[in-house]
Parts: C-alpha cells; structure tokens; sequence
C-alpha cells in the first residue's frame, strides 16, 4: 500500500512541476523572443494527454507564428494553436487555466489575425469564477490580470 501511495505522490509531483515550469516560462514568453522559443521547445518536449498540457502546446503553436522565420508558415501556425486551444475550451468551458490562456493568446496576437473575439467572455468568466479556483490558481490569474491589457485597473482590484 505504501508502495503505491509513494508512485502516485510521484507522479503527481512530477506532473504538477511539468505544469508549473509550463505556466512559469509561458508567463514570461511575450517579453522576447528568446523567451518565447524556451517556451515553445518546453512545450515540445511535453507528451501528456492533459487537457493542460495541451493547452500549453496550442499556445506554444500559435507563438511559434511570431518567432518563425518562415514567414508562409505563419497562418497555419495560428490557424494550429487556435483551433486546438478552441476544442479544448469547448470541451472543458469551465475550466479557468484555459480561459487564461486564450485570453492572453487573443490579448498578444495581432488584431489583423482576427483571433480576438473571446476577451470579454473569458474577462467575464474569470471574474466571476476567480474565487471558485485553487490557491495556485488564484495566484496565476492574478499575476496574468496584472499585465492584462483588457482588464482594466477596477477589475485587476477584485482579485484578491
């Protein structure tokens, strides 16, 4: 019995850091492009099923458009991520790690690309569901509100 309980702690603990270091590199991504390729090879290099971990991945596709040099393959890459990170979203609507993600992946792109329909909805969303969420959680949509650029200073205020 303890046998078990030991492999499952470690495989838990092994795959929240996987998700830890996913939100930590993804977090600090749009500040270059360094940062953005460390963050999309850390994605690459995951193979969980996780509705989480691919989220990470679609964001990862759709950076991958601003930091690739082969300027044809842009659109796909949107195209990609976006489609992905929409079916996860579909399946898991009240999931509020997703809803972050699309939020600042709509946030960060062009308006040109036309991939922006969703902030209000998931600004919405995450006010009203912010006190439902997990300590860390909490943390990672409080850090994500501060930066926003669509939550405006009186929002930001009510995540406590």
């Amino acid at each position: 019995m303890k046998l078990i309980f030991t492999l499952m702690f470690t495989f838990f603990s092994f795959f929240q850091s996987d998700l830890e270091s996913l939100r930590n590199s993804y977090s600090k991504a749009n500040q270059s492009n360094e940062n953005a390729k460390n963050f999309i090879e850390l994605a690459e290099k995951k193979n969980s099923s996780d509705i989480m971990i691919s989220a990470y991945k679609a964001a990862a596709k759709v950076l991958e458009a601003k930091v690739t040099t082969e300027k044809n393959k842009r659109k796909s890459f949107v195209k990609s991520g976006a489609t992905s990170l929409e079916s996860l979203i579909k399946s898991n609507p009240n999931n509020a790690e997703l809803r972050v993600i699309r939020m600042s992946v709509q946030e960060n792109i062009p308006k040109i690309v036309g991939y922006n329909k969703n902030l209000k909805e998931d600004k919405s969303f995450l006010i009203s569901n912010y006190s439902k969420q997990n300590a860390a959680l909490k943390s990672y949509i409080k850090q994500f509100a501060a930066q926003s650029k669509t939550i405006t200073a009186a929002e930001k205020a009510s995540f406590k």
